[in-house]
């Protein structure tokens, strides 16, 4: 089987879980098990009806095929993750289910509806889309439930993946303000209540240093992200690559790369380098109109970014780490900096032509408005507005910051369609 060898490269205490349970079918590796459940959750289900960077179910007057979703998003995620770190000796279940899992915490409406309901949580700990994640994986997502020792009650214990996978999952390993590098950093992997199941997990590891496997989950996201959302960009029409070559479109480009995709420092002709590097590429598509050939030359050049970006970090890595099987905390991950300059061009062309649009900054105004009327009618009635579970989990809730803390995990759990559908019948709001 495909994951056994590979296992006795990982110990005892990497493939523990939180709750001992025996397996069903003797045979599977407790990878295999991960990448299972989380597979079959509900939480990954959802993400098909969650922003990606388009709004799932519009159309732009152009030839615009289905976009991605956060679904999408995170199946070649996954894909990536699974062969880069099968390359450098990881599990490949092991990293498959960081890449599933990476953003099943994620709310409606993209990272503006993260904003919007950190903005709703601050009197609870606030909101982060990976805190949440964590949070999903082992108290919300129903799968195992335990008994407590002293109430006797049965509480979740969500998906009860080994620590193994729950740490590479794991972005931002620090909670709320702990950034090791910038303390006023919106950036955070666990809120205080989950932070018995955190310690749990980080048993052992380096303070704040993130495990082999979740920076290939990392690197797998940053690949696959920004390559596509480039090329739902070139398929709806928002981007036109005449562009890149033409000025003051480039110095704008690079001017939403430095401090957002790139340090502050960063010189903008090394940018400018990235980028010309990638135009010059046989395979970069310089013209899109959406027929079959135009479409297939596309993919191709997608192909041809993400080989170039992985191929970059396996080489790297291997240089700097060997040749042997590369686990947990035995190495880092290398990306050279020429490359991590052509990734975040690709975010930064995605980001200007795509999210900067006029009707996209109206939309996301709206949504946010959305997302605090939504706390706002749920939190006024409270237990009765929430889904059955939610429900259960505000009665037993023993103050008002983890009443609070329930409301937003409703919200959170919320697809965009349904967040808006909720919104329109407590607020008494027609389509």
């Amino acid at each position: 089987m495909e994951g056994t060898e590979l296992n006795a490269y990982y110990d005892e205490a990497a493939v523990e879980r939180w709750a001992g349970e025996a397996d069903k079918r003797p045979g599977r590796t407790a990878f295999q098990r991960d990448r299972a459940r989380v597979l079959h959750s509900a939480a990954l289900r959802r993400l098909a009806g969650k922003t990606q960077v388009v709004t799932p179910g519009t159309r732009s007057q152009a030839w615009d095929p289905s976009p991605r979703t956060r679904l999408t998003h995170s199946l070649e995620c996954a894909q990536v993750g699974r062969e880069l770190g099968a390359a450098l000796g990881c599990d490949p279940d092991l990293v498959e289910t960081a890449c599933l899992s990476h953003d099943l915490g994620h709310p409606p409406f993209g990272h503006n509806g993260e904003q919007a309901l950190n903005d709703v949580a601050q009197s609870c700990g606030g909101f982060e889309g990976n805190a949440q994640s964590l949070r999903l994986l082992t108290r919300i997502e129903p799968k195992r439930f335990v008994q407590d020792e002293e109430s006797g009650d049965l509480v979740s214990v969500g998906l009860n993946l080994t620590r193994a996978a729950l740490d590479a999952a794991t972005k931002y390993p620090w909670p709320r303000g702990a950034h090791p590098a910038d303390p006023a950093s919106p950036k955070f992997g666990v809120y205080e209540d989950d932070r018995p199941v955190f310690d749990w997990i980080r048993k052992g590891a380096p303070a704040t240093r993130t495990c082999f496997e979740a920076q290939v989950m990392d690197w797998a996201d940053d690949v696959a992200y920004s390559v596509h959302d480039v090329e739902d960009g070139l398929h709806a029409g928002h981007i036109d690559p005449n562009c890149l070559h033409a000025e003051p479109e480039r110095r704008e480009i690079f001017a939403v790369a430095i401090g957002r995709y790139v340090p502050a420092d960063t010189d903008p002709a090394e940018l400018a380098a990235a980028l010309d590097r990638l135009l010059d590429q046989e395979w970069w598509p310089h013209g899109y109109d959406g027929t079959a050939v135009a479409q297939a030359r596309l993919k191709d050049a997608t192909s041809q970014l993400i080989g170039r970006f992985c191929l970059a970090a396996e080489g790297a890595t291997r240089e700097r780490w060997g040749s042997g099987r590369l686990t947990r905390y035995a190495a880092e991950l290398v990306v050279p900096r020429a490359t991590r300059h052509e990734c975040a061009v690709l975010k930064a062309v995605a980001d200007r032509y795509v999210m900067q649009r006029a009707e996209q900054e109206r939309l996301r105004a709206d949504q946010r408005i959305v997302v605090a009327e939504l706390a706002e009618a749920l939190a006024a009635r409270a237990p009765e507005g929430l889904d059955p579970q939610f429900r259960a989990l505000f009665d037993a809730a023993g103050d008002d910051r983890a009443r609070e803390r329930v409301i937003v995990d409703q919200i959170a759990s919320l697809t965009d369609a349904s967040a808006r559908s909720l919104h329109d019948r407590l607020t008494a709001r027609r389509p």
